[in-house]
């Protein structure tokens, strides 16, 4: 599994020589940072290879996606996007000192995505260069000791699937499982595992998250001025799709997804990655089981049937009561994301996972979004804290993938809200390791929570 087969295609041969030597000069000044990075305490050490690493999608890092439906978005007025993704972190060209910082950093998983839109630029047509940019991808991720990860889809569509409706058209689960296949044959044997979406429920989250809610009239008055724009009689995203129309598209988009990978790759782990917020009642506990109704949808179920594992992606808790979510208590610390700081939330949505789906449980995604180094380092202590008790209790939980090693794009809030272990210059693209990066990274060697 962690080996391409003898019969997997050999993108190394196509590795450039500037890429290689370039990935090994940067890995062995990670690595002598990394030497020098803070003892911890020990306590319990988790499973033989257990997964460490960080979380980063293609449109939010790679930069001038221009063939995709968000980079329309971004451009037009109105717009839900803040400012334009741009050049984002340039990790398009500079995906070897970014996976050389993972490694110097003692981590040995890296989570990343694929580009549907640069891959089949037009409906049938794929590109052969892009899968080739995405083979030298995975193989430095291998040449530098990760395992990688593979988001097929991260929100992001080519331009021509939007035009023709998105997910909301009932062909859409051909097209996706035909990417996927296609992709999975070119690149399949270089993957430690995959899954089909980024949090395939996203579209539901609109349902128990009042800010996205009011958020909704621009995005669907940005998606009519896109349709305009393109000449196309519903131009349509993932995550702003009607959930009435796009949720049983999407679910069987999964199952064709599903399908296709491992047709290309029986013995490829694939998941399902699900936005698993840690819902809690004010009140009666019937009011936390409507809501995960809301949020999860019939995803529990396909994940039961379609899934070898579950990716669990937790960043706070939300409160329910009768008439619906409610604010966080008063003084409750928030993050610069807008919502409550909590990261006792990771543990509650593993064990959530665990009783409702009954598969392995890799949580792909925890993080905080701050200004303040201490407080990401609070919060992933504290995350970790709960992980480790999860353990404990007999669950198999198989990595940590913190969200995420880069302040990349984050969509909506544009560059101004940091996720990262790594802060991004915006005009020469230095990356500089923060505090919590080393934490961190002395965690994942010592392997001991």
């Amino acid at each position: 599994m962690s080996k391409p087969p003898a019969s997997a295609p050999n993108p190394s041969a196509a590795l450039t020589r500037r890429t290689v030597v370039a990935g090994a000069a940067l890995g062995a000044g990670y690595a002598a940072t990394a030497a020098a990075l803070p003892r911890i305490r020990s306590t319990r050490a988790l499973p033989p290879g257990f997964l460490w690493g960080t979380a980063i999608s293609a449109h939010q890092s790679e930069g001038n996606n221009t063939n995709s439906d968000a980079w329309l978005m971004e451009n037009l007025k109105p717009t839900i996007f803040k400012e334009r993704s741009g050049d984002a972190c340039d990790s398009y060209h500079r995906y070897a000192e970014d996976i050389a910082i993972a490694a110097g950093l003692g981590f040995n998983c890296y989570r990343l995505g694929i580009e549907w839109a640069r891959i089949e630029p037009n409906q049938g047509h794929f590109s052969n260069a892009e899968l080739d940019h995405y083979a030298r991808v995975l193989e430095t991720c291998r040449t530098h000791g990760l395992k990688p990860i593979v988001t097929f889809n991260h929100f992001t569509t080519p331009l021509w699937f939007a035009m023709r409706g998105g997910f909301e058209v009932t062909d859409a689960p051909d097209l996706f499982a035909r990417y996927c296949g296609t992709a999975a044959a070119h690149l399949g044997g270089l993957m430690h595992a995959a899954t089909t979406f980024n949090e395939a429920n996203i579209g539901l989250l609109v349902n128990v998250m009042p800010q996205l809610a009011a958020a909704m009239p621009i995005a669907r008055a940005s998606l009519a001025v896109a349709s305009k724009a393109t000449d196309s009689p519903k131009f349509s995203r993932l995550a702003y799709a009607d959930p009435a129309i796009a949720q049983p598209i999407l679910l069987e988009a999964h199952r064709g997804g599903y399908a296709a990978i491992k047709a290309a790759r029986p013995s490829l782990p694939v998941g399902l990655t699900l936005t698993t917020q840690d819902i809690q009642s004010i009140g009666a506990p019937e009011f936390a089981d409507t809501y995960r109704g809301r949020l999860y949808g019939g995803w529990t179920e396909v994940a039961r049937s379609y899934a070898d594992f579950v990716g669990v992606q937790t960043y706070t808790r939300i409160l329910v009561g009768p008439n619906g979510a409610v604010a966080p208590p008063a003084g409750a610390e928030l993050t610069k994301a807008g919502y409550e700081f909590y990261p006792q939330a990771l543990a509650n949505t593993i064990r959530w996972a665990h009783a409702t789906i009954r598969k392995p449980i890799y949580v792909t995604e925890n993080g905080i979004a701050t200004d303040d180094d201490t407080r990401r380092i609070a919060y992933i202590d504290q995350a970790l804290t709960g992980l480790r008790d999860c353990i404990d209790e007999g669950i198999a939980v198989h990595s940590y993938l913190y969200w995420s090693l880069l302040d990349n794009f984050e969509w909506g809030s544009g560059f101004g809200v940091h996720f990262g272990l790594a802060a991004v210059d915006r005009t020469t693209f230095r990356r500089t390791l923060k505090p919590s990066a080393r934490h961190l990274g002395a965690i994942a060697r010592a392997n001991r929570i």
